[in-house]
């Protein structure tokens, strides 16, 4: 998959995961009582965040992992054709191995 898209500094796009459609008890669950997803995959990393001296430090990330996200966390922009989301590094909790 190539994107067309790069994230500065240390932001990182990322596609949600979406969570699934039925409970364990078998109750499906209606789009507008659905939450979004708070995992996804990264797709493209920043260079890094700048220090105030001058240098980069590289992100932790890299692209293909599974991440946990804050709910409310970054913005949602469209990307040729496909929904994604930008934040900062800082606001992904964790990676899923």
């Amino acid at each position: 998959m190539s994107l067309k898209f790069t994230p500065l500094g240390d932001r990182v796009l990322v596609k949600r995961i979406e969570a699934e459609e039925k409970t364990a008890g078998g109750i499906i669950i209606p789009d507008t009582a659905r939450e979004k997803p708070i995992e996804g995959e990264v797709l493209a990393v920043g260079p890094g965040e700048r220090t105030s001296d001058g240098k980069v430090h590289p992100l932790e990330l890299k692209v293909g992992q599974r991440v946990v996200f804050g709910k409310w966390s970054g913005t949602e922009v469209k990307v040729d054709g496909g929904e994604y989301v930008v934040m900062k590094a800082s606001d992904i909790l964790g990676i899923i191995e």
